[in-house]
């Protein structure tokens, strides 16, 4: 590819002034009371969807967290886009103190193109096959296990679920050649036919999806858990709210969960914020030529996905006005969503000395930046500070979005007779910008701890606890949970 070349301006001025351009865009309403106005426009959306929105604050069948007494050895999946996570979870009580959970050696197979070209259900024949091959690392024999063996599914694709256990699958994408063909069937039969023709002695109790397996594994260690987030390449949440909280459309057909004091809840936060949020005219590009423009706005300005791209259309707007790289303009980020930009790169930018910085730049042309053109201290400098106002925005707009979801649910709970009675709130934490991105969780918190002391003391403390392998332990536990009464029916 032949690179392309801007005029170089007679100074680094413009470049400067871009930067603080970039900054005051970036920071706009970052400030205590402007965080806190928009968790107030958050709630108020979210008291909107819980009424009647068909496409958020979706009730599982889920209607109890765990007390932590559960135990047993369960198989816990996660389904992914890119990934088929798998574990045997071990339940030994909360009593245990410091181990009530003990996870055994996590096994993950990639999903590539190859695999996403099986059709129908061959694609679970792959599946069964691999829980046989993990099984067998962990010495159990899959066709002669004492059991069945009981099993939870972390299933991240679209799903319309009818009991705990089954649901009716609304489809995959991504690339997924099975996913037209399976369409409408369910789910919980599909994988117990494919193991039975794998002769596995397995038994699907659960489905879940991620972010409420992400409460479900926090709850069992720390009982002061009500809500967990996800936010990695996507982001979501799920809270356990009062049933009377939702709309009488919500309920249709579904006796139990009416008879039920509280429902875990798919809120599917990524698609709230749109004209609340304040947006550059970056997000603007990025939203625009966006495959879903506007169905999960709040997803695009803070999560993992998306912070590399803005990066990146800033990075292009400074190489053609403002002297960035001397006007040349690196092959590599002529794709949209360029991996010379993921997430963790950005983080390690945004973390090394300046001279470091200048090295990994010159990556972007495959480690020969164009002669005579040297990567200088001022480049360096506006790449690392643009990741910093990006990252900082996104830390800022993830703790509006924890602490309108944490006031909410205390509202809701005391409306409902059902005050917290607790002196704070615990968040399970999970996915690759919480767990990787440097003091990305610190900052979020120390934002969270500032909005809640402005509220002269009304609101509770709210405390994020990072919850790694979530989903793996949390569909074992929803599979321990299934055991309860209130599960051992579909409802009608």
């Amino acid at each position: 590819m032949k690179l392309k070349r801007a005029p170089a301006p007679k100074t680094y001025q413009k470049m400067d002034d871009l930067l603080q351009e970039v900054k005051t865009l970036f920071e706009q309403q970052l400030n205590l009371e402007s965080l806190s106005s928009l968790s107030k426009d958050l709630q108020a959306e979210l008291k909107q969807h819980l009424i009647s929105s068909p496409q958020s604050m979706l009730p599982s069948f889920n209607y109890t967290l765990p007390t932590g007494d559960e135990e047993g050895m369960y198989l816990g999946i996660e389904v992914g886009g890119s990934n088929l996570w798998m574990a045997l979870a071990h339940l030994q009580g909360r009593s245990r103190g410091a181990d009530p959970l003990r996870i055994g050696k996590p096994m993950v197979f990639p999903i590539d193109n190859e695999v996403k070209k099986l059709k129908e259900y061959a694609f679970f024949d792959w599946v069964v096959e691999n829980i046989k091959e993990m099984l067998t690392e962990a010495s159990m024999d899959p066709e002669r296990i004492n059991g069945p063996l009981r099993m939870g599914v972390a299933w991240t694709f679209p799903i319309d679920q009818t009991s705990i256990r089954s649901g009716n699958v609304l489809g995959m994408g991504k690339g997924f050649h099975c996913s037209d063909e399976i369409k409408g069937q369910d789910l919980g039969d599909i994988i117990a036919q494919a193991c039975q023709r794998g002769n596995l002695n397995v038994r699907l109790d659960a489905i879940v999806n991620d972010s409420s397996a992400a409460l479900l594994c926090r709850a069992y260690v720390d009982p002061a858990t009500r809500l967990a987030v996800i936010l990695g390449t996507g982001m979501n949440a799920a809270i356990h709210l009062p049933t009377i909280s939702l709309g009488q459309s919500k309920l249709a057909g579904r006796p139990k969960m009416k008879r039920a004091s509280h429902v875990l809840t798919n809120t599917e936060f990524s698609m709230y914020g749109k004209n609340i949020f304040p947006t550059t005219r970056w997000d603007d590009h990025l939203n625009k030529h966006h495959a879903l423009p506007d169905y999960q706005p709040f997803e695009y300005l803070i999560a993992g996905g998306y912070m590399g791209e803005i990066v990146r259309l800033i990075i292009l707007e400074a190489i053609q006005t403002a002297g960035l790289f001397d006007g040349n303009f690196p092959p590599s980020l002529a794709i949209p969503h360029a991996a010379e930009l993921n997430t963790k790169i950005l983080a390690e930018i945004e973390t090394e000395p300046l001279h470091k910085v200048r090295a990994r730049l010159g990556s972007l042309w495959g480690h020969n930046p164009p002669s005579p053109y040297k990567l200088t201290h001022a480049d360096a400098y506006f790449v690392q500070q643009t990741i910093r106002f990006v990252s900082s925005r996104s830390i800022a707009y993830f703790s509006t979005g924890v602490h309108a979801l944490a006031s909410l649910l205390q509202e809701l709970e005391t409306n409902a007779g059902f005050p917290i009675d607790l002196d704070h709130i615990t968040i399970g934490c999970d996915g690759s910008v919480i767990n990787r991105y440097p003091e990305y969780m610190e900052k979020a918190q120390k934002t969270i701890d500032q909005m809640v002391g402005m509220q002269d003391g009304e609101g509770k403390r709210v405390i994020l606890e990072k919850t790694q392998a979530s989903a793996v332990m949390g569909a074992g536990i929803a599979a321990a949970l299934a055991a309860r009464p209130e599960h051992e029916d579909a409802d009608s």
